[in-house]
C-alpha cells in the first residue's frame, strides 16, 4: 500500500512540473490525489505502526504469549485485505475523484460511479482498526506480567493504549458518515446533498470528529518507538517518564476536541471557531511536553548515531516543524488565509511522513534483528536515513512557500510564477527525472518570480520584453 499511494504522488509531482500539467488530464490528476490519499491514509499510516510493531511487540513487552485475542487479530488481517480489495478495485478500473475526505456533494453525484465501492473499502477496513484497538486495550489491561504495573510499562505501550481509545471511539463515526453517503446514493435521501434537501456542512462534522483523531491514531504509536530510540541509543533512563505516558492519554482525550477547526470557512460559528481554535492550542501543550523530555533525555546522554537514531532524530525534527506551523492553521487569524492551500499540505505531511513515517522505518530498523534474527548493513541504513530526510525536505519545505503565497492544493494547472518552487518540490519526490533536472536547469536562468513560460508569455504580449527581462536577470 505504501508502495501504490508513494506512485500516485510520484505521478502528481511528475504532472506538476510544467504550470500547464505535463502528464495527465485534469480529471486523472483528480484521481491521482484521490487515490493517493485514501491509500496512504486507510490503508498505510492508520494501520502501519500498531498492525506491524504493535501486534510483534505488546504482548513481547508485557510478558504475555500473544495478544488476547489471537484469531480476532488473524480476522483483523483478513478484513483489512477485504476492505484494501474493494478499494484497490474502484481506485484503478475507474478511479473516484473526491479526495480522500469523500466531501458531499462531490461524493453525493451520480457522476462519479465508483464511490460506493470505493468507501465500502474503507467501511470494511474499519472493522479491522476496531479489532485490533480493542485486542491492544483488553491485553494491556488483562495480561501485563506479575510486577508490570501502569508506570513501569514501556512508553510504546503507552503510546498503543492511546491510539487503541481512538480506534475504538472514531472509528465508528466514519463508518457511519460513509454509510450514510452510500444510503445517500442509493436512495436520494437528502442527508447531505443541498440539491435534495441535505446539509454538506453536516457530512463535515462527522468526518473530521474521526480524521482529526486519526491523526493520532498515526502519530502516538510512532511517538512511542521514538520514546524507546531515544532511551536506548542516548544510554539514559526517559527523562519525565510520568509526563510523556500521561500526555500520550491527554492527546487521545484532547483529539476529540478540535476538530472544528477544519470549518473555520465552512459556515460555522465565529464562536465555535474561537473555541475550536484555543482547543487546538490546548492540544499542542502533550505534544510539546514529548518534544522537551525527549530534548531533556538527549541531553548530557551518551548518544549513538546508529540508523535507528537517526530516524527518531529526524522524527522529532520534522514533527516539530510540522507542530509549529499546525498552530498556524489552528489560528482563525491565519488559518482563514491557508486554508486550502499547499500550507496545509506541507504541514500534513511534516507530521504524518516525516513524522510517522520516519518513526514506522525507525522502528522497522530497531527491532529488525529481533523480528528477523539477521542484521542489517548499518552503513547503507544511515544512508537511506539521511537520503530520506534530505528528499523530503526538499519536497515538503517549498509548499510551504507556495501555500504563504497563496497557491491552492488539488490544481491540476498554476500560475508560471509558481513554477521554480513546484519544481523543487518535484525534485524532491524524483529527483533522478531529467526532465526536471531540465526544468530546474532552465528556471534557474532567471529570478523566481520570472521563469521561462513568463517569460514567453509576456514576449509573445510585448515582442522584446521578454528578452530585456531574462537579460537583465543574467
Amino acid at each position: 500500500m505504501f508502495f501504490i499511494g508513494g506512485a500516485a504522488a510520484v505521478m502528481m509531482r511528475l504532472h506538476l512540473i510544467e504550470p500547464a500539467g505535463a502528464l495527465v488530464q485534469p480529471e486523472t490528476y483528480n484521481k491521482l490525489f484521490t487515490m493517493h490519499g485514501v491509500v496512504m491514509v486507510f490503508f498505510f499510516l492508520i494501520p502501519s505502526i500498531p498492525a506491524t510493531l504493535g501486534n510483534f511487540l505488546v504482548p513481547m513487552m508485557i510478558g504475555a504469549r500473544d495478544l488476547a485475542f489471537p484469531r480476532l487479530n488473524l480476522l483483523s488481517w483478513y478484513v483489512y485485505i477485504t476492505g484494501a480489495a474493494f478499494t484497490l478495485y474502484a481506485l484503478i478500473s475507474g478511479g473516484v475523484d473526491t479526495g480522500w475526505t469523500f466531501y458531499t456533494p462531490l461524493s453525493s453525484h451520480y457522476l462519479n460511479t465508483h464511490v460506493i465501492t470505493t468507501a465500502l473499502g474503507v467501511f470494511i477496513t474499519g472493522f479491522s482498526s476496531i479489532l485490533t484497538g480493542l485486542n491492544f486495550i483488553v491485553t494491556i489491561h488483562k495480561m501485563r506480567a506479575p510486577g508490570m504495573t501502569w508506570k513501569r510499562m514501556p512508553l510504546f505501550l503507552w503510546s498503543i493504549y492511546a491510539a487503541s481509545v481512538i480506534f475504538v471511539l472514531a472509528t465508528p463515526v466514519l463508518a457511519i458518515a460513509l454509510f450514510l453517503v452510500g444510503l445517500e446514493r442509493i436512495f436520494h435521501v437528502g442527508i447531505f446533498d443541498p440539491a435534495i434537501g441535505g446539509d454538506p456542512v453536516l457530512f463535515q462534522h462527522l468526518f473530521w470528529f474521526y480524521s482529526h483523531p486519526a491523526v493520532y491514531i498515526m502519530i502516538l504509536p510512532g511517538m512511542g518507538v521514538v520514546s524507546e530510540l531515544v532511551t536506548c541509543f542516548s544510554k539514559k533512563k526517559p527523562f519525565g517518564y510520568i509526563f510523556i505516558a500521561y500526555s500520550s492519554l491527554a492527546i487521545a482525550v484532547f483529539s476529540f476536541l478540535v476538530w472544528g477547526h477544519h470549518l473555520f470557512v465552512s459556515s460555522q460559528s465565529v464562536y465555535a471557531g474561537f473555541i475550536s481554535s484555543a482547543l487546538s492550542f490546548a492540544l499542542a501543550i502533550p505534544s510539546a511536553i514529548k518534544v522537551f523530555n525527549w530534548t531533556a533525555t538527549l541531553y548530557k546522554g551518551s548518544i549513538s548515531y546508529q540508523a535507528p537514531m537517526l530516524y527518531a532524530l529526524g522524527f522529532i525534527g520534522l514533527f516539530t516543524m510540522g507542530g509549529l506551523t499546525g498552530l498556524f492553521l489552528a489560528s482563525l487569524a491565519t488559518g482563514v488565509h491557508l486554508h486550502d492551500t499547499y500550507f496545509v499540505i506541507a504541514h500534513f505531511h511534516y507530521i504524518m511522513v516525516g513524522g510517522a513515517v520516519m518513526a514506522y522505518l525507525g522502528g522497522i530498523h530497531f527491532w529488525w534483528p529481533k523480528i528477523t534474527g539477521r542484521l542489517y548493513h548499518d552503513g547503507w541504513a544511515r544512508f537511506a536515513a539521511l537520503v530520506i530526510f534530505v528528499g523530503f525536505n526538499l519536497t515538503f519545505f517549498p509548499q510551504y512557500m507556495l501555500g504563504y503565497l497563496g497557491m491552492p492544493r488539488r490544481y491540476a494547472v498554476y500560475p508560471a510564477e509558481f513554477q521554480v518552487l513546484d519544481v523543487m518540490s518535484s525534485a524532491g519526490a524524483s529527483h533522478t527525472r531529467r526532465r526536471l533536472l531540465d526544468s530546474i536547469r532552465l528556471s534557474s536562468l532567471v529570478h523566481p518570480l520570472w521563469t521561462r513560460s513568463r517569460i514567453e508569455s509576456l514576449e509573445r504580449e510585448r515582442p522584446g520584453m521578454g528578452d530585456a527581462i531574462a537579460a537583465s536577470h543574467r
